[in-house]
């Protein structure tokens, strides 16, 4: 991979703002090699226990899960790939980065799948191992003022695959997914913050920690 997803589909001078420190983790990773981080989340999930068996269903296919845990270990494993039809038949497919982040919960690890691919419209986000849900996304980098330099994420359509085709879900129930990644200069970490919300109930789910992160030859793909 040459260029990154957020590479082929933010303008330079949108991307012109990063923290120097983000434009590692949201450049290309080179063939061969894959993008790790270790660190800790704050809190991961809801303690809105009612939401919890709707996000048993997506836990099926490791989008996320009924939990509400602190200080929860994690890692994250980034590396290229091709997503869509292409990417099943044999053709190229569409440029992305696949993402596994494990969670290290009480009860046990559970790892989070999606792909952030490079869609006609923009960032396209396919949640969980079979790409069922998918969110366009609209990449926004402050230049000054307490965010600059981080990037923010906020979904602008939200599809679901069911019968054969893509349903797009109305703005009036369809969930709001906002991403933050930032620098802390001062700890030497990268913080991330996300948040799934609904229209009239708030937040479903969310989580929020720091890590540290490094690209390196992808020795398990030998």
């Amino acid at each position: 991979m040459t260029r990154s997803p957020y590479e082929l589909t933010t303008p330079e001078d949108v991307l012109a703002r990063l923290h120097p420190r983000l434009r590692t983790y949201f450049g290309a990773v080179p063939s061969g090699h894959v993008g790790r981080g270790e660190g800790v989340f704050a809190v991961v999930g809801t303690p809105r226990r009612w939401v919890w068996p709707l996000l048993a269903v997506f836990a099926r296919d490791a989008v996320m899960f009924p939990v509400w845990e602190r200080d929860v270990p994690f890692t994250v494993e980034n590396r290229p790939a091709r997503v869509g039809r292409g990417a099943v038949d044999g053709r190229e497919g569409t440029v992305a980065v696949r993402a596994h982040r494990t969670f290290r919960f009480r009860s046990g690890s559970r790892t989070m799948v999606d792909a952030i691919a490079a869609g006609p419209h923009g960032l396209v986000d396919h949640l969980g191992r079979r790409g069922r849900v998918r969110a366009l996304l609209r990449a926004e980098v402050d230049a000054d003022g307490p965010d600059a330099g981080a990037l923010r994420l906020v979904s602008t359509r939200v599809t679901v695959r069911a019968l054969g085709r893509a349903w797009s879900l109305p703005a009036v129930v369809a969930p709001r997914v906002t991403l933050e990644e930032r620098f802390d200069d001062d700890a030497d970490v990268q913080r991330v913050s996300l948040r799934l919300s609904a229209p009239l109930i708030g937040t479903l789910y969310r989580y929020e920690g720091s890590f540290r992160y490094r690209i390196e030859p992808d020795t398990e793909r030998v």
